[in-house]
């Protein structure tokens, strides 16, 4: 699996089977980006995952559809607004890369369509705008209770599956962990360890389920620690 930056603050993502070639990218927030990583692998394209229909996910698909031919895989319920798609998904069904499934979970939230994609032989879940480090995606469709259920899927994970976000937004994520949960030492050393990750230039994508259980201000809306602090929260209408 191979990130990239892209845009302002995407990241492209490929998947790479070695063995046969079989190549994804997850997403096309910059088609010409994700085409020059793939010439500088020498690998070709045969698919495209999408999580939602936002076009930073969905830009390049027909671009990079031209150039490979891939085949488009996307949800079923984006009322057309994914350009390209051969194959709708919905919540249950299996995608096979190269000899793997791929497991298909709805996280409607972020937006209304958003599906994730589980390769648990990699021990990988691709979650697009659903889960980011230490946060999550804006409800730019869905509702705060949307979100709490998407959280419940992606977190039911194993503990140690990486979690392939799609943007780097942790360093501000951290800074509301850090407001709300400052108490907690494993806030406290996630924010100082991603802090200078960001001060190398490295990404902090992905992350773990273990790691989100113990760090994420929205996972832990629903300890007991934090019952009075997420309740003066939600009275005020921010969460």
């Amino acid at each position: 699996i191979e990130i990239f930056p892209c845009l302002s603050d995407n990241y492209g993502m490929l998947v790479h089977h070695r063995p046969t070639g079989y190549t994804v990218t997850v997403d096309t927030p910059d088609g010409a980006e994700i085409e020059r990583q793939l010439d500088a692998r020498g690998w070709t394209l045969d698919a495209i995952w999408n999580t939602h229909w936002h076009p930073d996910h969905t830009g390049g698909n027909l671009h990079l559809k031209q150039r490979y031919d891939c085949h488009v895989y996307g949800p079923d319920n984006a009322d057309d607004r994914i350009p390209g798609i051969d194959t709708r998904l919905y919540d249950g069904n299996a995608v096979d890369f190269a000899g793997h499934s791929v497991q298909v979970m709805e996280t409607p939230a972020h937006t209304l369509d958003h599906i994730i994609f589980y390769l648990e032989a990699a021990e990988a879940a691709f979650v697009g705008d659903t889960v980011f480090t230490m946060g999550c995606g804006r409800l730019f469709e869905g509702t705060p209770a949307q979100m709490w259920a998407a959280f419940q899927t992606v977190l039911g994970l194993p503990d140690q599956t990486r979690l392939y976000g799609a943007h780097e937004y942790t360093l501000g994520n951290a800074a509301f962990a850090l407001a709300v949960d400052g108490d907690i030492a494993a806030v406290r050393e996630a924010a100082s360890r991603y802090q200078s990750m960001r001060d190398r230039g490295e990404p902090t994508v992905p992350t773990t389920v273990a790691a989100e259980k113990a760090t994420n201000p929205f996972w832990l809306a629903g300890s007991a620690k934090a019952l009075g602090e997420r309740r003066a929260l939600k009275d005020s209408g921010s969460f």
